[in-house]
C-alpha cells in the first residue's frame, strides 16, 4: 500500500476554524468542489462531484478542531476503501493540517495527478480560511484530462 501525504500551515487560525471547513457542507463546499452535499456527521456520507465524477465518504471520525477522517465508499476503483485522514494542531500562529489519503494499491499515473489535485485543493483550503475565499472546482486550476 502506499500514501499521499501533505502538510500545509493556515496562518493566523485555530484549529477549530479549520475543523469547521472539513466538517460543513459550507465549508467543504468552499475549498473542495462547490457540488458538496451529504451528512458531515460520524457514520454520515459526504458526496462530492466533480466534472469527470465523483466520490462518496463515509465519516468514520470526528475529533473537534483535531482530527477528521473518512473512508471513500464510492468512487474510482483506485479510491474505494481508501481513508481520507486530516490532522490538525496549533504550532505558534498557524494551524498545521497534516493530511494523508492512506491505501492506494499502487503508485500508479492517477495517483501521482490525485497527488497534485489534492495539493492543490489544500492550498485552496488554506486561502478559504485565511482570505476567506478558496478555489473549489470548478474554479480550480485543470491539470490533465482528469481535470
Amino acid at each position: 500500500m502506499v500514501d499521499i501525504l501533505h502538510r500545509i500551515g493556515v496562518e493566523k487560525a485555530s484549529p477549530a476554524e479549520v475543523y469547521e471547513a472539513l466538517t460543513t457542507v459550507d465549508g467543504l463546499a468552499a475549498w473542495w468542489t462547490d457540488q458538496t452535499t451529504g451528512d458531515p456527521e460520524v457514520g454520515g456520507t459526504l458526496e462530492f462531484r466533480f466534472v469527470p465524477g465523483g466520490f462518496d465518504m463515509e465519516v468514520i471520525e470526528l475529533e473537534p478542531a483535531k482530527r477528521v477522517r473518512w473512508q471513500v465508499a464510492d468512487g474510482p476503483p483506485e479510491w474505494v476503501g481508501t481513508h481520507v485522514t486530516f490532522d490538525l494542531s496549533q504550532v505558534d500562529g498557524y494551524t498545521i493540517v497534516l493530511f494523508a489519503h492512506e491505501g492506494w494499491a499502487e503508485p500508479g499515473e492517477f495517483m501521482h495527478h490525485c497527488s497534485t489535485k489534492w495539493a492543490s485543493y489544500l492550498l485552496s483550503l488554506k486561502a478559504l480560511v485565511e482570505t476567506g475565499t478558496g478555489a473549489p472546482a470548478p474554479h480550480d486550476v485543470m491539470i490533465s484530462d482528469w481535470h
